[in-house]
């Protein structure tokens, strides 16, 4: 599991998850925080995305760069996710975004999806998923299953807090998803809230607590 957990270190990082934690942020600065949160840890996720070399000419000669050589397509879980896409952006401006809304069926256990909408080809691009929050796993793994029957191999989940409870459960059934997070908290709570935690992320950002 280690190899594929990657907390993501960084002073910025920690004052500003500090600031989201916080329950006296108001809706205005929380969202400002998450978005720029997102936007400093995609420096991190996106480290091994694959490049290839081109030809470059500056006012004063020519020279070797490099650029992207896959697309990339962001797939934020609704609703909480949206909050991180357009910091995001703010990197990677030409990423096409899909969207995914999923839940689990209390008596099957089995993911529901209740909306849909990928870009075409998706399974050619470097996808992100992006959900703040990695709770119990259950939206993650019905997100992740839905995403490989639409063949995508390679699948990178973007979150700003997990809790090792929700760490084991995407690992133990998707050890190849490699997950990214700006911290790994103690544990759940009896009513599956992140602690410490920062509380109900979408109610936070939409203003529905």
């Amino acid at each position: 599991m280690a190899d594929n957990l990657h907390i993501i270190e960084h002073p910025l990082l920690k004052a500003k998850l500090s600031v989201l934690r916080d329950k006296n942020t108001n809706r205005r600065q929380f969202r400002q925080t998450l978005s720029e949160i997102a936007m400093l840890m995609t420096y991190d996720i996106t480290r091994n995305i694959p490049v290839y070399e081109v030809e470059v000419e500056t006012p004063l000669e020519k020279t070797k760069g490099i650029t992207l050589h896959r697309e990339v397509t962001l797939v934020p879980i609704l609703r909480a996710g949206l909050g991180m896409i357009d910091g995001i952006l703010e990197l990677i401006p030409n990423a096409r975004v899909g969207h995914i809304g999923v839940y689990r069926d209390k008596k099957t256990l089995k993911p529901v999806e209740y909306y849909l909408k990928l870009p075409d080809n998706v399974e050619e691009t470097f996808v992100i998923l992006v959900d703040p929050m990695l709770a119990t796993g259950g939206s993650a793994l019905a997100a992740i299953e839905i995403l490989k029957q639409r063949g995508i191999k390679e699948l990178n989940f973007l979150c700003l807090v997990a809790a090792p409870e929700g760490v084991k459960a995407v690992h133990d059934r998707f050890p190849d998803i490699k997950i990214f997070t700006a911290a790994l908290d103690r544990e759940l709570n009896e009513h599956g809230y992140i602690l410490p935690g920062l509380g109900d992320a979408g109610d936070r950002l939409f203003g529905t607590e």
